[in-house]
């Protein structure tokens, strides 16, 4: 690097000097262009840097400045893909059940004012005996497992019959069709085919 700017400064100082537009020689002078030319050759070049410099710093092997010039370039391909966590996380709602009656705040009075130790008929579910507390508990649970399946049992069987009577009027349809064409519908294709059932 820095011997390739030595040269370049060399040549552009050396550019100036040989580039001089030549001198007009008036009749009756002393000065000849044979003579100019001898004198010149005579006399050094008076340059602002030396050759004999520029020539040994190019004679010397050239050894680079750079960091990691001889290493070879190494290429990575990173992949990044958002968390699958981070999304479920962010899906999830944190809300709490229904509102309690009364607000929060309420409710929290309610506690303080009314312990279950000292008042236990204030206590959410003790309006309720032993025994009603027990049907509430298996009435949650019949709903809860039993009335989806017989739900699911209702709404196929409500389907099946639904499908089956549209299989029928479209029958009944095709039917009527035929029955209307010419020779009841001979050579239609529709009419070929037996019913649906």
């Amino acid at each position: 690097m820095r011997l390739a700017a030595l040269l370049v400064t060399a040549i552009l100082s050396a550019a100036p000097a040989a580039a001089q537009p030549p001198q007009s020689y008036a009749p009756g002078t002393s000065a000849s262009p044979a003579q100019d030319a001898q004198t010149t050759d005579a006399k050094p070049l008076n340059l602002p840097v030396s050759l004999d410099k520029i020539r040994e710093a190019l004679a010397q092997p050239f050894i680079p400045s750079l960091k990691g010039m001889d290493e070879r370039p190494m290429f990575r391909v990173e992949i990044q893909e958002r968390q699958k966590i981070d999304e479920l996380l962010q899906t999830l709602k944190f809300k709490s059940g229904p509102p309690i009656p009364g607000g929060i705040y309420g409710y929290e009075q309610q506690r303080i004012a009314f312990p279950a130790v000292n008042n236990p008929l204030m206590q959410p579910y003790a309006a309720f005996t032993p025994g009603e507390m027990m049907q509430v508990t298996l009435t949650s649970i019949v709903e809860q497992y039993l009335a989806k399946k017989v739900i699911s049992g209702i709404a196929s069987a409500v389907r099946s019959s639904a499908e089956q009577a549209a299989r029928e009027d479209v029958r009944r349809a095709i039917e009527e069709y035929c029955a209307a064409q010419p020779h009841g519908g001979a050579g239609i294709q529709i009419c070929d085919y037996p019913p649906i059932r």
